[in-house]
């Protein structure tokens, strides 16, 4: 554990070259200084050398010296229809593997591939509570949280319901996390600024980009009641939100507010790169003022074959 960034986090609440994309750089309303990196969808396996992909991101992590490391969830692959617990030990050995060669605290939030036998293909019983391995796993009373790190506030959503439909799963803050949302916030100075990570996007340009500009997403991608959740954040410094499910590295700025998706650790599901977005992981600097981010590729090659 790195002493000096433990330290710096207070909870509140509930070996390949670096190549980066230019930095990219946003005026707000900031704290102090922070840099921190933020990785998303690493959808964790034993096949095709991940484990070995999975160590040298974590030492790729590691040589930034981050103040904090922060994650989008999807830590493992296909946990949400498999049948069980048992069958994903595996998966989830690899993830906590990497996680704990990072070093110092990492925050994680749930991604829909996190959730243990939400609705097993092959028939089985689902899970009662399929949220219950990730939880124990990362050591977690819920999955939805918030702590202070260096005068910024960070808060952790489960962006994730099940849904029974088509789509299995639709991206939505429930109305109890919603609640708590509220009572958290009440907590926090209007001067403060917040971090926000969520697995499932507030905000993209992923499908008017590759769809054409009047293309509608699936409830299943975004967060269909952003709306109603930004508009709790009314009166206070929303300076950045975090967010993967999609695989590609993004920014917008909306208001006062910057949205960055995160691209994927595991790329194109460990078949190299997807829409232009290779295995990587993003680094931001938060200081005066300003958001400086980075898209840092650590040099893993796709050994995935292609019919797989």
């Amino acid at each position: 554990m790195n002493r000096g960034r433990r330290d710096a986090l207070k909870v509140v609440a509930g070996g390949a070259a670096l190549l980066a994309s230019p930095r990219l750089a946003w005026g707000g309303g900031g704290g102090g200084s922070l840099r921190l990196v933020f990785y998303s969808d690493v959808h964790a396996r034993t096949e095709w050398d991940t484990p070995l992909a999975l160590a040298q991101a974590a030492d790729a992590i590691n040589r930034i010296e981050a103040d904090l490391v922060l994650c989008g969830g999807d830590l493992v692959t296909d946990g949400f229809q498999a049948p069980s617990e048992a069958a994903m030990a595996p998966r989830w050995d690899a993830y906590m593997a990497f996680h704990n060669a990072i070093e110092g605290d990492v925050h994680c939030a749930l991604g829909p591939h996190d959730m243990v036998a939400a609705d097993p293909d092959d028939g089985s019983p689902a899970s009662p509570d399929p949220r219950a391995v990730f939880r124990e796993r990362l050591g977690l009373a819920k999955t939805y949280y918030s702590f202070d790190a260096r005068g910024y506030h960070v808060i952790i959503l489960d962006s994730i319901q099940i849904s029974g439909d088509e789509y299995r799963f639709h991206g939505l803050i429930w109305p109890e996390e919603m609640a708590w949302l509220e009572r958290d916030l009440a907590r926090v100075a209007k001067q403060t600024p917040i971090i926000v990570v969520t697995h499932i996007p507030l905000l993209t340009s992923f499908y008017g980009a590759t769809d054409g500009a009047t293309a509608t997403a699936r409830p299943n991608r975004v967060v269909v009641n952003n709306v109603e959740l930004l508009a709790l954040f009314k009166g206070h410094k929303l300076h950045l939100v975090l967010q993967g499910h999609m695989h590609v590295k993004e920014m917008i700025r909306w208001r006062e507010t910057t949205f960055i998706t995160g691209g994927a650790l595991s790329g194109k599901w460990w078949r190299g790169a997807w829409h232009g977005t290779d295995a990587g992981f993003t680094v931001v600097t938060l200081a005066n003022d300003r958001i400086e981010w980075d898209y840092v590729e650590y040099g893993w090659r796709a050994r995935r074959p292609p019919n797989q």
